[in-house]
């Protein structure tokens, strides 16, 4: 990753020296050392908290959603199990962009309730990553062995109780890694709510290319902004995943 990153910069760099390109570059705009340059700067990163909110409030949501629905999965239910087969299909199905402009537009309008583009963000991506999350958690519950369940019954230990205390800790282990793929891709796709308005990254430095017209700065900035964040979140996932790892 650290080879990436160094290998971005220098690129950018490159191109910003080569006097092949026609294209001037403005670094003015987001030069630290300038004051309109460093006010750019924190407009630029004051959009963080609020695509950090709405992802964090967002994986929450859909991973108690989707490990509900990966229950109904794994019922002998067939009714259960058919409702767990079709939400998934509908929701893996609906392109998440689609989703939010339906919820955020369409929704109010049949239940006569007003949405702010926060819930309605959060509302959209938490469905759609649920479906995913879903089939992470049915993966990851079936890939415990048969023979820990059968140990939690000779023990005395319901169903419930077998669940929580020994099939989920085991199956959590495993699907670490997805669910913390699935966190960074939430991240990423929180992006698309600026186009209803919430002030997030993305929605800042929309607003500041209007201001400055300088678009490839702007966004080469935003570019950095969000390869930064991932790189972090996917260094901590890496360590809860080395922590909870079995020795």
């Amino acid at each position: 990753m650290k080879i990436i990153l160094i290998t971005f910069i220098i690129l950018l760099l490159v191109s910003g020296c080569t006097n092949t390109n026609t294209y001037t570059w403005g670094w003015y705009v987001i030069n630290p050392k300038l004051d309109n340059g460093y006010n750019n700067i924190r407009f630029l990163i004051s959009g963080l908290n609020v695509t950090l909110i709405i992802s964090l409030l967002s994986i929450s949501f859909s991973l108690i959603i989707g490990f509900l629905i990966a229950l109904l999965g794994l019922s002998k239910n067939k009714c259960l199990k058919v409702f767990n087969r079709i939400y998934i299909e509908v929701f893996r199905s609906i392109p998440l962009l689609v989703l939010l402009l339906w919820v955020y537009y369409g929704l109010p309008i049949i239940t006569g309730i007003s949405f702010s583009s926060f819930i309605a963000g959060i509302i959209s991506l938490a469905f759609s990553d649920s479906a995913f999350e879903a089939e992470v958690f049915r993966a990851g519950i079936q890939s415990v062995h048969k023979g820990q369940r059968d140990a939690a019954q000779s023990v005395g230990l319901n169903k419930y109780q077998a669940m929580r205390l020994i099939i989920f800790p085991q199956a959590l282990r495993i699907i670490l890694p997805a669910i913390g793929n699935q966190f960074v891709y939430v991240v990423k796709m929180s992006s698309l709510v600026s186009i209803i308005g919430l002030a997030d990254l993305t929605r800042k430095a929309n607003e500041l290319v209007v201001s400055v017209y300088r678009p490839l700065e702007i966004y080469t900035f935003l570019v950095v902004e969000y390869l930064i964040l991932i790189l972090i979140i996917s260094y901590l996932v890496r360590k809860l995943e080395n922590k909870l790892k079995i020795k």
